[in-house]
């Protein structure tokens, strides 16, 4: 198997999200655990300061009840691209669930082959 195509939009993690009842509660806890701060607030998201430049970041979305089962937490995939990231998941079997907006920012709420959700959005 081939790591990447020649033709492959460019990806990385940006974020690794998890929900959370309260996320400021959640966000000041892993912050003091990782002995970082957080670096913005809007709407329902919260989200530290990574460990390096081009670290992903840790976030925390705020949902109203607990979530329940494996999906607490999901990946959020970040290119210049997105609309051909989100083919290129797709052509690989990745399943698209909804799309999302806040302000200008849109990102497409997606699923792999075993139904693990994730997000595709630009850089």
């Amino acid at each position: 198997m081939e790591i990447t195509e020649p033709d492959a939009p460019a990806a990385r993690i940006a974020t690794i999200m998890v929900n959370a009842v309260d996320a400021e509660r959640l966000a000041e806890f892993w912050a003091a655990l990782l002995g970082t701060a957080v670096s913005t607030r809007f709407d329902q998201f919260v989200w530290l300061q990574p460990a390096g430049p081009g670290a992903p970041q840790l976030a925390f979305q705020q949902v109203e009840q607990p979530t329940e089962g494996r999906r607490r937490l999901h990946l959020d995939i970040h290119g210049p691209d997105p609309a051909a990231l989100r083919a290129l998941a797709e052509s690989l079997g990745a399943g698209f669930v909804e799309g999302n907006d806040i302000g200008d920012f849109h990102w497409d709420v997606m699923q792999d082959p075993e139904g693990n959700e994730f997000c595709i959005a630009g850089d």
